[in-house]
């Protein structure tokens, strides 16, 4: 099934370029169920056989799916909890897991808008709790861009180095997953700890 989809992507790829890396990565970034998986591996895919550049590759994902995170931001933001939620209902997002997207964002501050896109089933989401929080535009930016990055290098350097072996790009994204998760626990406790020291410091 996976390598049927690669296969479409790949032959989209060539057609669309550079704008339907930029697309299909909005989509993945926004409300829809639509995994970044199948968008940058393919590729980086291309890119090892020279259709594509990869560096052109890694600006276009992360562009693409900070166009998604910023109309999921914006949605929540001029449109606010109640409305966005009949809207994203028809997508799988029901109020218990909204619930838990906001949750994490208010657990550990805008921090989470970055270490959230390293995390599977929160990494399209975590924008729309910043958006009802209306968390500082430029952070958001800065902190989205730099979390959508490296899952994107991540994905392009899994597709150029196995290109189409379906086996072995879910073993490694497997592990790859587990890696992001323990890296965004470590990230948040730095974080949470510098948090405390400042709060100590100025009381």
């Amino acid at each position: 099934m996976l390598a049927d989809i690669i296969d479409f992507l790949l032959t989209l790829a060539k057609d669309w370029g550079y704008w339907g890396i930029i697309f299909l990565m909005f989509i993945e970034s926004s409300f829809f169920p639509f995994p970044s998986e199948v968008v940058m591996i393919p590729a980086g895919y291309l890119a090892h056989q020279n259709e594509l550049n990869f560096w052109l590759c890694l600006l276009c994902g992360t562009f693409g799916a900070l166009l998604g995170a910023l109309l999921n931001y914006y949605l929540c933001y001029f449109l606010g909890r109640n409305v966005v939620l009949k809207i994203c209902k028809y997508f799988g997002v029901n109020e218990i897991k909204f619930t838990q997207f906001e949750a994490f964002f208010n657990k550990h501050g805008e921090i989470s808008t970055f270490s959230g896109r390293l995390i599977p089933g929160l990494r399209q989401y975590i924008s729309l709790p910043a958006g009802l929080a209306r968390m500082n535009l430029k952070k958001f930016i800065f902190y989205t861009s730099l979390g959508a990055g490296i899952w994107c290098l991540i994905l392009l350097i899994l597709g150029y180095v196995l290109g189409k072996n379906e086996d072995l790009i879910k073993e490694y994204l497997h592990l790859i997953v587990i890696a992001c998760i323990i890296f965004t626990g470590v990230i948040l406790a730095i974080y949470i700890y510098i948090q405390k020291r400042k709060r100590h410091a100025s009381n």
